[in-house]
């Protein structure tokens, strides 16, 4: 991924002052002492460690790549002095937990590429295309919907996740959060991630070939606007925003597999979605916002800067604004207002609980969207199912 680092229109004092200091850190070679000593008085997740390739062995050999996967864990470099261990808000992005422990040493990798030990990504990628089942009034009749949508979730996010870290390799390895994902380790090699993507895009065609025209022509349209969201880091410090645009897709899909058409209700479903995305992903980059001033990637967490619990706010309330308007042209009645109450509630807590500088806190409230989605799915059953 090309590193440039812009500086924003009309940045603060401090923000400046931090992303000066932090492009003169980036141009000192690495394993200058000096370097080291200037970035650890400035910040607390970059160590020596950093210079050093966490999967070769004392005496320098590499070996196969076979053998570096089948050794491979996501812990590694995190020990003795590792930028992971260093600091506890800093939460390494792949982790063998769960049903991973059981899948054969060598698949592990590929699992781990595809996120498959992060299951909230595809809850995220899934649930607005429930909702859009449920409240175009398809969540009963169409209950095998929900399910191959579930199955285009998994494959679909892991997919992304697959072409995100072909895109981001490089700079994955220079940032602590991701340099142990299995493509910027070398557990991975470039040629099989090009095939495992290969392969979950497949299991998506086989997704696809179950909707109606209408909806499988849209569900194609967002082909497009996901290669293009890797690169949206370099260009806008808003990524964040067309994430919501991919992310959200899916209640697009949703509604026109439901009806065969796309109504203002289910394009304001969309636009509240957009706005949802935009908020949990800002929380979401508010663990990389050191790491990204260093190597120049923008976000709205770091555009925000002190002002994200604010914006955070702003962006759930237009979120819930729309989501009523789509509720209200679905069923003109108050008491379906109330069926959002729930989820305005949980998004209320979420931003009253914020800790923009600790990770953890921030890693545990963009997880807490899992549940989120959950209220929300209730309350478009509730007012799709007694509306038609």
């Amino acid at each position: 991924m090309a590193l440039w680092p812009i500086e924003p229109a009309h940045p603060s004092g401090g923000q400046r002052r931090f992303d000066e200091q932090a492009r003169g850190r980036l141009r000192r070679p690495c394993g200058s002492g000096d370097h080291h000593r200037a970035i650890s008085s400035h910040t607390s997740f970059v160590t020596p460690a950093l210079c050093r390739d966490p999967l070769r062995g004392k005496s320098g050999d590499r070996g196969s790549r076979a053998a570096r996967a089948a050794r491979w864990t996501p812990a590694q470099g995190q020990g003795d002095g590792g930028i992971l261990a260093s600091d506890p808000n800093i939460v390494p992005d792949t982790e063998h937990r769960g049903l991973l422990r059981l899948l054969p040493a060598a698949a592990r990798p590929y699992a781990l590429l595809a996120r498959f030990d992060r299951p909230i990504g595809w809850w995220l990628l899934f649930w607005p295309g429930a909702w859009a089942i449920a409240l175009s009034g398809g969540a009963v009749d169409r209950w095998d919907l929900i399910l191959w949508f579930l199955l285009g979730s998994i494959a679909m996010r892991g997919a992304g996740c697959v072409y995100n870290d072909i895109v981001d390799r490089d700079l994955d390895r220079q940032v602590a959060r991701t340099r142990t994902r299995p493509l910027a380790s070398g557990a991975v090699s470039l040629k099989a991630a090009w095939a495992w993507l290969g392969a979950l895009c497949l299991i998506g065609l086989v997704v696809l070939l179950q909707l109606n025209p209408f909806a499988a022509g849209i569900a194609l349209a967002s082909l497009l606007l996901v290669a293009a969201y890797p690169f949206m880091k370099r260009i806008t410090w808003w990524p964040q925003a067309w994430l919501g645009l991919v992310f959200s897709w899916a209640a697009l899909v949703g509604w026109a597999a439901v009806t065969g058409d796309l109504p203002p209700a289910g394009l304001l479903l969309y636009g509240g979605t957009i706005f949802w995305v935009i908020g949990y992903d800002t929380i979401y980059a508010l663990q990389d916002v050191e790491d990204d001033a260093l190597v120049g990637v923008r976000s709205s967490a770091r555009r925000l800067g002190a002002a994200v619990r604010p914006g955070v706010a702003a962006f759930y309330l237009l979120a819930l604004a729309l989501w009523g308007a789509a509720f209200w042209l679905v069923r003109p009645d108050p008491l379906a207002l109330l069926a959002l109450a729930p989820m305005a509630l949980h998004l209320v807590w979420q931003v009253a609980t914020l800790h923009r500088a600790d990770g953890a806190n921030a890693l545990a409230r963009f997880r807490s969207n899992r549940d989120a989605g959950l209220l929300m799915f209730a309350a478009c059953f509730v007012v799709g199912t007694t509306a038609f």
